[in-house]
């Protein structure tokens, strides 16, 4: 039972196969010819692996860099990385997350089969954090046995479709068509973000319209653009840090500067990898996924990872990251002034969620919609994790959280009833959730249609 139930958490974790699947199922049921769904299936396999090598890429670049950054200012606190705290939590909780989350996979099919949320998460990394996270959360509430699973499973299917519900209006309006939604645990940092950004409708203009001087024209290249600012933040870090330190510590005797130089250019690879991964994955995913919602769960759409929205805006994806990072470092400071946890700006999730929430903010507010979007998200991951920490139990003492707002939120809002009101209040919650989360879906759509015509 343990093996067949590790199998199908392996197959389902990995977005790859878990889409491609999904792709080859889709092509199956539109009876595309042998050739068509073979060859549909394997090019879905290589641009999710091509996008998850582009954030590999990514990642490794930053890893130094987080490093150099804390011995800079000689700061010590809890770092939020989803992945750090899920591999210390799974140790305790890895089979109630692995039931949870096959089963809270059925329960998105079901919702988005039976309700108007249509939409299927396909990011499936993510949904396994959250099911480890959702164990962590019910345990620690003495929540036990059977009905962790149960409750938790609820719990996940219902936000694997409100999330992506919640980020349609602005997904619409980045990438002009109703065809994909966002399958992302940041999604409260995005929708925020476009929220902000309709502070500053038609008040600026795109960030993809910024004019370049003649002889800066160059930087109108994303790539280009990437690299010099990642560049000049590793020489800044590296000169506080300290030269001796990054020689001896971080750059393996490499100079300083030719360590600076590569590893920035490395991180524009990585996020042209990325680019490179969701333009294959959108040209096979979308064709195939008519089948599924056509036939078997009638309009639906897939919910499908953040750099989804890269391609559509370059520009603010750099200047998200950076104006989220910024503000994480502001508010290090704040904190580290007033006194108690400190929580240190963890440079992945200011990259993934800053960058996704400045293609959002720019979207609804152009340059100043993005600039105050990602600052928007720099707050919301620095500061919340200080109300969220009690809710992990032994894990809060780990030196390390999770780091997307969703988890934040939703650990917040159910650690808290479930503290307070216990199992039927939880139950409530879900229930009150689900209709909310419907009727304001139905609302959205009659909107949205209303102003089409």
């Amino acid at each position: 039972m343990q093996t067949i139930l590790d199998l199908i958490v392996d197959v389902l974790s990995q977005p790859a196969i878990l889409v491609a699947l999904i792709a080859f199922i889709g092509l199956v049921v539109q009876k595309k010819p042998a050739s068509v769904v073979t060859s549909g299936t394997i090019k879905t396999i290589l641009g999710f692996l091509v996008l998850s090598a582009g954030a590999s890429v990514v990642v490794q670049s930053l890893e130094p860099f987080g490093k150099i950054f804390q011995h800079a200012f000689g700061v010590q606190g809890v770092v939020p990385n989803n992945e750090a705290i899920i591999s210390i939590a799974l140790e305790k909780y890895g089979t109630t997350a692995a039931l949870i989350m096959v089963f809270g996979m059925l329960v998105n099919i079901l919702i988005a089969r039976v309700s108007n949320l249509k939409f299927i998460f396909l990011t499936g990394h993510h949904t396994f954090y959250m099911a480890a996270f959702l164990a962590i959360i019910l345990t620690v509430g003495h929540i036990k046995g059977v009905l962790t699973v149960v409750l938790g499973a609820l719990i996940l299917g219902l936000i694997m479709a409100v999330f992506p519900a919640l980020a349609q209006p602005t997904m619409r309006k980045i990438t002009g068509n109703d065809q994909v939604a966002l399958g992302h645990f940041g999604t409260v940092s995005y929708w925020a973000a476009g929220e902000v950004g309709k502070l500053f409708k038609g008040r600026s203009k795109s960030t993809e319209e910024i004019n370049f001087p003649k002889g800066l024209s160059f930087l109108r290249e994303s790539t280009i653009s990437i690299s010099l600012t990642m560049i000049l933040l590793y020489l800044i870090a590296s000169l506080f840090a300290g030269v001796g330190y990054v020689h001896d510590e971080i750059s393996k005797d490499q100079n300083f500067i030719v360590f600076s130089l590569i590893q920035g250019v490395t991180f524009a690879a990585g996020v042209f990898i990325i680019l490179t991964g969701v333009r294959l994955i959108l040209a096979e995913i979308v064709p195939a996924f008519k089948g599924i919602s056509e036939k078997l769960v009638p309009h639906s759409k897939p919910a499908l990872d953040c750099p989804i929205v890269f391609p559509y805006a370059q520009n603010a994806v750099l200047i998200g990251f950076f104006v989220s990072f910024l503000t994480g470092v502001l508010g290090m400071f704040v904190m580290f002034l007033i006194g108690g946890v400190v929580i240190l700006p963890g440079v992945v999730p200011h990259f993934f969620l800053g960058a996704t929430s400045g293609v959002f903010g720019n979207a609804r507010g152009g340059i100043k919609g993005a600039i105050a979007g990602s600052a928007l998200n720099g707050l919301l991951i620095t500061f919340l994790p200080l109300l969220f920490l009690p809710f992990l139990g032994d894990l809060g003492l780990a030196s390390t959280t999770f780091s997307d707002t969703d988890f934040l939120v939703v650990g917040i809002v159910f650690g808290n009833i479930v503290k307070y009101l216990g199992i039927v209040g939880l139950i409530i919650g879900i229930i009150i959730t689900a209709v909310v989360a419907i009727v304001l879906q139905k609302r959205g759509r009659t909107a949205s249609e209303a102003t089409k015509s």
